[in-house]
C-alpha cells in the first residue's frame, strides 16, 4: 500500500555551476543563472510502501512523518538561499532533480527506521513543473 503526505515550503535559489563562468552558466541557465537568485514555492510529496499495521490499521504514523518532512526539509530550507544556506547546494547546483535527490538522501534514513519504506519522492517547483525521484531503484 502506498501512502502519501504533502509538504510545502519557499525557498530562493541560483541555478549556477560554481566552476563555470558567468557566460557559461548563462548559456545553461538563462535567466536562472542571475546571481541575485528567484524563488518558488515548492511542493513537496513523499510516497511510504508498507503494509497496515494489524492494530492500528496505519501504514506509517501520519503525524510522524509530518514531524520527519518538518525537521529534514521544512525547517532547514523553508524561506532560505539555498546556495548560501542549505548544504550541500554551497557545491551542488540547486536544480529541482537535485533538490529532490537531497530531501531523499535526508528522509531515507528517517523512513527505513519503521517497517515501511520510502518510494518516492515528487518535488513540485512550479505547478506545472516537478520532478519524481526513487531513489535510483
Amino acid at each position: 500500500m502506498l501512502l502519501t503526505r504533502k509538504a510545502e515550503f519557499s525557498a530562493s535559489h541560483v541555478c549556477a555551476n560554481p566552476s563555470l563562468s558567468a557566460d557559461e552558466n548563462r548559456a545553461i541557465y538563462g535567466a536562472n543563472a542571475n546571481p541575485n537568485g528567484h524563488g518558488h514555492n515548492y511542493v513537496l510529496e513523499v510516497t511510504v510502501e508498507g503494509e497496515p499495521d494489524p492494530v492500528t490499521g496505519m501504514v506509517f504514523d501520519l503525524r510522524e512523518l509530518k514531524e520527519i518532512l518538518h525537521q529534514e526539509v521544512v525547517e532547514p530550507m523553508d524561506h532560505r538561499f539555498l546556495n548560501r544556506e542549505v548544504t550541500p547546494f554551497d557545491h551542488v547546483v540547486p536544480t529541482t532533480e537535485n533538490l529532490a535527490v537531497e530531501i531523499w538522501r535526508r528522509l531515507e534514513p528517517r523512513i527505513r527506521e519503521s517497517k515501511v519504506r520510502l518510494r518516492n519522492v515528487r518535488l513540485y517547483e512550479t505547478r506545472d513543473l516537478y520532478v519524481d525521484y526513487g531513489g535510483g531503484q
